[in-house]
């Protein structure tokens, strides 16, 4: 009797496009950095370029919007690097991490404390374009990006986290392009982390198996055969949230009906996702850069003057 095959893993990092040009030794500074993987900087960027839009100015202020992508580039390549060196030995363990390349030896940890050094120097030029209120914004975030790796191992909800980092460009976009931090900025980052944690959560769905072995803790794990019923209430709080804070720029029915598109994205996720399907929870996850363009539309038409 010959024993069934292992069902596929899609591998952390992926040896494709212009990543599979490097040469070897660049290459594995580039995955490091999860360079093959873009939909890590889009996620990351997208609330930034929306409180720009929102603020109307998704033309006047594109020079603000590259820069806020730049950063996102740049920081969460930083965040990928610093976090695979606190959890090289926990990304040795698991199936689809033990090739990332500090957990395989690919880089030293020396390497990759420069290469940290390096991408976050260009996360300061980024910095250094910005007024004081948003780099006083930005400078905050360090203390949570640095607490974030920590999380898996001490709660059940590092998704949670995980929302508070990744919508922080929000934060940051709304103070530039508003000159302040408002109720409406404080809204549109509150549902970018219900965002967050709905979106990690699917994410996190292809490693249950190996977090429970391991020890690592998850929303995914903790909502166990609730988890499509918790995606759901997670979004729909994002855009209750993200309605309320179209409200405070524009207070007008219409504008809510901007928030359709993307709501109409977030339930095809939910309705589509096959949760023990390791390849579907990716597929949705991956989606969400396009539930990210179908919100910041939705901005620009409620930022733009009639």
């Amino acid at each position: 009797m010959t024993a069934s095959p292992a069902p596929d893993l899609t591998p952390d990092s992926e040896h494709r496009g212009l990543v599979a040009m490097l040469p070897p030794r660049l290459r594995g500074f580039a995955l490091l950095a999860r360079f093959d993987r873009p939909i890590g900087w889009w996620l990351l960027f997208w609330p930034g370029a929306w409180a720009v839009a929102l603020a109307g100015g998704a033309v006047q202020r594109w020079s603000l919007i590259l820069w806020l992508l730049v950063g996102a580039i740049a920081m969460r390549g930083a965040g990928c690097v610093y976090n695979d060196i606190v959890d090289r030995d926990l990304d040795a363990s698991v199936e689809r991490t033990r090739n990332r390349p500090l957990a395989s030896g690919a880089v030293s940890m020396r390497a990759a404390w420069a290469w940290l050094l390096l991408l976050c120097l260009i996360g300061l030029v980024v910095l250094l374009q910005l007024h004081w209120p948003a780099a006083i914004a930005s400078i905050a975030a360090i203390l949570p990006v640095a607490a974030y790796p920590f999380m898996k191992r001490i709660t059940w909800w590092p998704q949670v986290w995980l929302g508070l980092v990744f919508s922080w460009a929000a934060l940051v976009g709304w103070s530039e392009a508003w000159e302040t931090l408002s109720a409406g900025g404080v809204l549109l980052y509150a549902g970018g982390i219900c965002w967050v944690v709905g979106y990690d959560t699917i994410y996190a769905l292809q490693d249950r198996e190996d977090d429970a072995l391991v020890g690592i803790r998850s929303s995914a794990l903790r909502m166990g055969r609730h988890v499509r019923g918790g995606v759901t209430l997670c979004y729909a709080g994002a855009v209750v949230l993200w309605a309320t804070a179209f409200w405070q720029v524009r207070a007008d029915p219409l504008a809510l009906a901007a928030l359709l598109p993307v709501a109409a994205h977030l339930a095809w996720q939910v309705a589509t996702l096959v949760p023990d399907d390791g390849a579907s929870a990716l597929a949705r996850f991956r989606s969400n850069r396009t539930a990210g363009l179908l919100m910041f539309l939705a901005c620009v038409v409620v930022g733009t003057p009639l």
